[in-house]
């Protein structure tokens, strides 16, 4: 009688494993993630522009044409265009001295509180001074001053000092009220350097200024950019300051917008190309430091 082997028992095959069930907005973000969203986001970007287009146009058309017609009708008349608007524009002495009035103030204020900034944004970060803390917290307070408290004792300083009604007194009101933004975000920044780096660098001999500007100034490069952006469309969109301190006989642009509406029907020839240069100006400083902005980030990610 030969012993015949028995056969093992087998196991049932396991069952596969399947993703976990989504929930009912996933599969909706999932499925709706492709075109529809694509052509949602355009159409609202589109929306969004609509005044920005309409400005455009409407700076190109004649006087005429503006007030028997919306700016609308060039799709179906592009012969409406013309630049003698932008001519015009140009003959304006008002204006232009306005818009150099602008420039003469906001590209100081500018300048001066990423420097300045920079400077303060590094010592509250890195170097042991009396008091340090305390001046800091004192920064921070000063956060929380709105600018309207001002107006009327800085009006009286700068009379008795002889700078009210002077672009020296709007660039020195510009750079006071910018600066505790500009130290609070640069010393955050510049305080997450690693430690380590900046001892590196003092070993190898690097001085303090020498540190700053080899070493602290190219890291901190996305918060300078950004305090740039900020500090420069505050000051260039700015009215009210503008509208107290500057020279009432060469106020800057908003301020001589401001001053061409009241006379919105006999000028709009001047005024709707002057707005639009007065937007399009701080969207082309904007894009052009976002994109240094994005090149200091990716710098920092690859580090």
């Amino acid at each position: 009688m030969t012993a015949t082997a028995s056969t093992p028992a087998t196991t049932p095959a396991d069952p596969p494993r399947t993703g976990r069930k989504q929930s009912l907005p996933a599969r909706i973000a999932a499925r709706a993630s492709g075109g529809v969203v694509s052509v949602f986001l355009v159409l609202v970007a589109l929306f969004w522009l609509m005044p920005t287009i309409g400005l455009l146009f409407s700076s190109l058309r004649s006087p005429t044409d503006i007030a028997e017609t919306g700016w609308w009708k060039v799709f179906t008349a592009p012969s409406e265009l013309t630049l003698d608007n932008y001519a015009n524009l140009l003959d304006n002495s008002t204006i232009v001295d306005s818009l150099l009035s602008t420039v003469m103030i906001t590209v100081p204020s500018t300048v001066l509180v990423v420097v300045i900034g920079s400077l303060a944004g590094y010592a509250f970060a890195w170097m042991d001074f009396p008091g340090r803390d305390w001046w800091f917290l004192v920064v921070v307070g000063l956060l929380v001053v709105p600018v309207q408290v001002a107006l009327v004792p800085v009006s009286e300083l700068f009379g008795k000092i002889g700078i009210f009604e002077t672009t020296a007194g709007v660039v020195l009101f510009h750079v006071a009220f910018g600066l505790p933004f500009a130290i609070f975000l640069l010393r955050n920044f510049f305080a997450e350097i690693p430690k380590e780096l900046l001892e590196a660098a003092r070993l190898d001999g690097a001085g303090e200024i020498r540190l700053f500007t080899r070493v602290v100034m190219p890291l901190g490069g996305p918060a300078i950019a950004s305090l740039g952006i900020f500090q420069f469309l505050w000051v260039w969109n700015d009215m009210l300051v503008a509208l107290i301190f500057a020279d009432s006989a060469n106020p800057p642009i908003t301020v001589a917008l401001q001053r061409q509406v009241r006379q919105f029907g006999n000028n709009i020839d001047i005024l709707a190309p002057g707005a639009f240069i007065s937007m399009i100006i701080p969207l082309i400083v904007f894009f052009a430091f976002q994109r240094q902005f994005v090149n200091g980030v990716m710098a920092g990610a690859v580090k």
